[in-house]
């Protein structure tokens, strides 16, 4: 997975920054390419890397509910200054 998102990212780059170079040229050709890496990084780089991230992760550890708003006042309360 982490292969993936490096190649992803490089991809994405890639394409803006090839983007740049071309639009002095071609300036629909340019917009087109950095376009198409912008897209990239957002619509499939960001939700890969977030699903990444997320992977084992419980969801109810960073929920604030009634227990975790506890947990966090007794440890204010408690931590020395």
């Amino acid at each position: 997975m982490r292969i993936i998102l490096i190649i992803l990212f490089i991809a994405a780059v890639g394409l803006a920054v090839f983007g740049f170079y071309t639009q002095s040229t071609n300036e629909a050709q340019g917009h087109l390419f950095i376009g198409l890496g912008v897209a990239t990084l957002f619509f499939l780089w960001m939700p890969t890397f977030v699903y990444h991230r997320w992977k084992n992760k419980k969801v109810e550890d960073y929920m604030l509910n009634k227990e975790n708003i506890y947990k966090m006042r007794n440890y204010t309360n408690n931590k020395k200054l």
